[in-house]
Parts: C-alpha cells; structure tokens; sequence
C-alpha cells in the first residue's frame, strides 16, 4: 500500500525478532505481535523483511550472521534495520539480549548463553553502508532479580557507531511496559507513525515518544541516539510540481497572519486543499472574533499585511487566472505579500500550457478543443457605469448600481463550507477592499481572453455581476 510513495533507491534489509515464550525464565505477552506487526509495516516499507519467533539461541545467532552478510552484499547505499522485542538485560555495562531457551544460573555465564547486542552493530558496521537502524523493544521486568550480580534494570545505553540510528523503548536504566491491547505502547506507536510521508526519522522517533508518554501517563520515555549521516525517511515525500509548492507557499504565508481576507482568497483559489479544512477553522475563528467584538481585531495584521490595493489586485489576478494578469500584478506589487506565491502561479501556467491548454486540468485533442464552442454570453445593453442601475444581470442585481452592490450583502457565500452567520447578512466591505479604485483594478482582469474560465470561480454576487464588471472596464470605469 506504500509503495508507490516509495522512491526505491536503495536496498532495504530488516531483521525482525520477537521472543515471548521463555522456557526457563518469565513468558512475555507482546514479543512476538510486536514483531509481527513491524515486519509487516516493514515489508509494506520496501524492506526485505526476515522474520525470527520465539527463537533460541542457535537461531539468533545464525539470523543476525546472515543478516550481515545480506547488508555487506547489498552495497553502501543498503539501509540495514534491526529490531527485537523481547527480555533484555545489561550486565558490566553491555546489553544482552536473550533466546526463549537460555538457561542461566550465575551471571559469569551470561555472554555464553545470550546474545550480546553489540554483536548486532558490529554485523552492521562491517557492511560499510551508510545507513542501519536499531530498534530494541526490550527493556521489560529483569527476569534474573534473584541472581545476586543482576541488580539493574533496563538496557544500559550504547554508543552509536557513524551511520547508525540506535532507539530503546525506554530510557537507559529504565523498565518498558509490554502492553494490554496486544502490542507494546512503543511498537504500536512506532508502527504507525514510521508510514507518513516524507517525515524524517528523528520526529518519527520524537512523534513515538509523545505518544507513549501519553500512553503510559509519563512513566515510559522512549529514547534514541543517532550518528547518522544521512537523510533517512520511511517513505520519501513525493516532489512537489509547482503548483503544488505554490500552494503550499501561501498556505504558509495565510496562516501566519490569519487574516481573514487572505483565508478567504486561498480558499477561493484552492477549495480542494488539503489546508483547506485548516484554513476554514481559522476563518471561522477569526471571523468569530470580529463579530463577538467591538473594536475590529483584525487592524493589527491589517497594517502588518497587504495594502487595500495589493488585495485587490491579488484577488482579480487570481479571479481571471491567466499568466498576463499575474505578471501584472508582479509588476505592481514586485515585492508584495503575494508575490512569492504570484511567480510559482506563473510557472505552473508556464508548464502547464502545453498540455492543458484550456486550463482545466484535463488534457484535449485539438480537435475537441476547437470543437467545443465558449458558453454564450448575453447580448450588450449598453455602457456599463458605476452609478447607473444595471440593465443586465440577474433578478438580485439588476436595477443596481456597482456602487450600491459593492456595500451590500452576498448573494453567494466566497466559496463552500462557510457556515451561514459569517457570510449573510454582512456587507461585502466588511471582508473586500473594494472601492472604485481597487474594483477597476478587478474588473480590468475579465477583459482576458479566458473570461469563461474565470467565470467558474465563485463570486459573492455570482457570474452576471463578473460580466457587468467586465462591461464597466471596457467603458474605462466610468
């Protein structure tokens, strides 16, 4: 399922265990679901997963001999990734972890019937690859409290060799919790948070860690050490085109100042966006404000953000849509709010022109493009000024001037979604710039050759009021 988002430029190789029914010392109930669980998000992951269950000590050994070799036949470029679930004990300073079938009854014979976990590093750091993982899950109960010389609890914490990512369940010392829900609160969260996209895996690891302190109310810390190199993610972002960084500039740019003017025209230019039940939660709220207040709490951002003009004109380039009215804009507002977000406008038009050259996202034969005649538009009534009543137009705004319409309530709301009480009833000032000045400033831009496209953009006063705007900059804005 993740693979697509998967750039596969290197070999991934994971050697995953997990010991839950000891023999000679206490059974654990989450080993081996843990290790079930990561070696199937792993395999989803691109790695080549082996798997070991419930393994002595034989096995152990034999899997991590051959997960070496796998690594060192992989090549630099390999990302090798271990990770155990299971009892674990330090002694004199080392981690040892333990096979289901260790019999132990003096400490000195620890090293001779365990594993010791830097064997594992030292498999990985003789691969010479530029990334490994180590993930221990294992710093559970200490199943040898009636041998005298094991008087520590936890995993001691280990050095990472260069290149190595090295993550415990708990902090060095510490005991980890094995879980009620059948996974452990560290390997459940792990599990989850290792398939987003394009997260590098520190905050993976910092993400786990909130959530287990949560989970755990603050009595399990998960800990990690790093020497790595490298950028590692799970799953790489996925470049972005454009128009896609374009988006997500403004986005960027909107909420930092929740201005409501700017929520509002980002919303317009992308109803679909992934930001856009973020940025309608910030309107929403900001436009609370306002109305549960006196004073206007917007003037603040207000004097800090765009001028009346730039609004304006940013809102009717984006309105009609075309290279030339952004390149307008630019050459009024070079250095605008909306300028960084103007020019990636521009290139996504640039490169997009040749295969969508109706701008509608879909690309047509030539042949159906010229087949496909523009919508009628109704027949002229006459200059169109900005005090006399409209002759054309619907029922809502014929008979009234563009002076009377520009300070009156919305027919439509800006775009969906926006709940009722913020949009009707208002005046069309209250969240527009709009004065004679700025609206010519507009109304200039539907004298664009893609007018109709223009049109498919909502409007507080609908399509006919574009059209009558249009009129009026084709009569100078008289």
């Amino acid at each position: 399922m993740f693979l697509a988002g998967i750039a596969q430029a290197e070999t991934r190789i994971a050697l995953v265990i997990g010991n839950s029914n000891y023999s000679t010392v206490t059974a654990l109930d989450n080993p081996s679901s843990d290790a079930t669980l990561m070696a199937q998000t792993l395999e989803k992951l691109g790695f080549k997963v082996t798997t070991l269950i419930d393994a002595g000590q034989a096995d152990m050994m034999m899997g991590i001999a051959a997960f070496g070799r796998s690594l060192r036949e992989a090549g630099s470029d390999a990302t090798g990734l271990f990770y155990y679930a299971g009892h674990g004990v330090q002694s004199f300073g080392n981690n040892y972890l333990l096979p289901v079938d260790i019999q132990l009854q003096d400490a000195a014979d620890l090293d001779l019937v365990a594993l010791e976990a830097q064997s594992v590093l030292r498999q990985m750091f003789s691969a010479r690859n530029k990334t490994n993982i180590v993930i221990l899950d294992a710093c559970r109960n200490n199943p040898f409290s009636k041998i005298p010389e094991f008087n520590e609890s936890g995993l001691a914490e280990m050095k990472a060799p260069t290149g190595t990512f090295l993550a415990y369940a708990t902090e060095p010392g510490s005991v980890a919790m094995d879980g009620l829900d059948g996974n452990s609160p560290f390997t459940e969260a792990l599990a989850r948070h290792i398939t987003q996209p394009g997260v590098p895996i520190e905050q993976v690891f910092k993400q786990v860690r909130i959530d287990v302190l949560r989970e755990t109310g603050n009595r399990q810390t998960p800990w990690d050490t790093s020497s790595l190199t490298t950028n590692f993610q799970f799953i790489p972002e996925k470049p972005m085109t454009a128009e896609e960084l374009a988006e997500r500039q403004f986005w960027e740019s909107v909420e930092v100042t929740k201005d409501p003017v700017q929520l509002m025209l980002f919303l317009r230019a992308y109803p679909d966006s992934a930001y856009a039940e973020d940025a309608r939660a910030l309107l929403n709220e900001a436009m609370q404000q306002e109305l549960s207040s006196n004073a206007p709490p917007a003037a603040a951002v207000v004097n800090e953000g765009p001028s009346m003009s730039e609004s304006s004109a940013f809102e009717a380039a984006q309105a009609a849509g075309t290279i030339e009215s952004y390149e307008e804009f630019l050459k009024m507002f070079p250095d605008g709010t909306f300028a960084e977000f103007v020019q990636g406008e521009i290139d996504s038009l640039r490169a997009n022109a040749a295969t969508d050259p109706q701008g509608g996202g879909v690309t047509a034969p030539a042949e159906q493009v010229a087949a496909a005649p523009a919508p009628a538009a109704p027949e002229p009534t006459g200059p169109v000024t900005f005090e006399a009543p409209l002759a054309a137009g619907d029922d809502a705004i014929r008979g009234k001037t563009l002076a009377e319409l520009i300070r009156s309530s919305p027919m439509f709301p800006p775009f969906d979604g926006l709940p009722d009480e913020v949009w009707k009833g208002k005046k069309c000032t209250d969240c527009h710039q709009w004065e004679r000045a700025n609206l010519c400033t507009q109304a200039q831009t539907y004298l664009a050759t893609n007018f109709e496209r223009a049109l498919n953009k909502k409007h507080p006063f609908g399509g006919t009021f574009k059209r009558n705007l249009r009129d009026w900059a084709a009569n100078d804005c008289r």
